[in-house]
């Protein structure tokens, strides 16, 4: 293939599975390798497969490091609304009733703005917290992506409140390291919803960027609780939680 125009050969390589490009064919000769290194491959491989939105970027490794976390995007979190009760969730605190899973929308409440959620989590009358500690090489994020490239790791939460009842919400979020060292961290203030609110489901959203090296986990946690201290489950409501790793 040394006598194709270099132009054909991309077009011929942008065929070929990401992995195999990196792991295979960059090792096959050295103008190979340059083409695997450089921009122009994984541009084209970003518009063949309809990744767009790519901004762009001075430095070549980052149309490779593009393509793959595209690719790759998903919610970490795992059961975000109860549709799996409780799994998943560690470190759970049930103060109260503890927690309960309920149907949308729910009394007092309101429907969700997306229809795929069905389910939300709703707390008590003492503070209830539960938490997920995502391991991201587990997830496919080498370590040599989360030290360089840092790419952004972006945290959503929702919550409510009934509308006959008034409630408290928290967010806090940790970056940390091998060892469990915070590295960085995003805590919300505490978020207090009146009684005879609206009843209407808020987004809370925090980026991380530039944290630096060393980042191995991210430790995801939120709660609350109601504050009239009714028995039962009259307390701040969340789902859709979501961590994601973004270009």
């Amino acid at each position: 293939m040394e006598s194709l125009p270099e132009a054909v050969l991309i077009r011929i390589l942008a065929s070929i599975p990401a992995v195999d490009l990196v792991l295979a064919c960059r090792l096959v000769c050295c103008q190979w390798k340059n083409l695997v290194d450089g921009a122009a491959l994984w541009i084209l491989k970003c518009q063949q497969e309809g990744l767009t939105g790519a901004e762009s970027q001075e430095n070549e490794e980052n149309w490779q490091n593009f393509y793959f976390l595209s690719k790759k995007r998903k919610n970490l979190i795992k059961n975000p609304c109860g549709e799996e009760d409780l799994q998943h969730w560690g470190e759970v605190e049930n103060g109260g009733d503890g927690w309960k899973i309920e149907e949308l929308p729910g009394d007092f409440g309101k429907e969700f703005p997306s229809e795929e959620v069905h389910k939300y989590f709703v707390t008590s009358y003492e503070w209830c917290r539960k938490a997920q500690v995502i391991d991201l090489r587990a997830e496919g994020y080498w370590e040599e992506l989360m030290d360089t490239t840092q790419p952004k790791i972006v945290v959503r939460d929702w919550y409510a409140g009934r509308s006959d009842a008034g409630c408290l919400y928290e967010l806090c979020v940790k970056l940390l390291s091998e060892n469990e060292d915070v590295l960085a961290e995003y805590k919300s203030e505490t978020i207090a919803i009146p009684q005879d609110n609206d009843a209407n489901w808020t987004e809370i959203s925090h980026t991380f960027s530039n944290y630096g090296p060393g980042v191995r986990f991210v430790r995801f946690e939120h709660g609350g609780q109601d504050t009239l201290f009714w028995k039962g489950w009259y307390g701040v409501r969340v789902t859709n939680s979501s961590v994601t790793v973004e270009p």
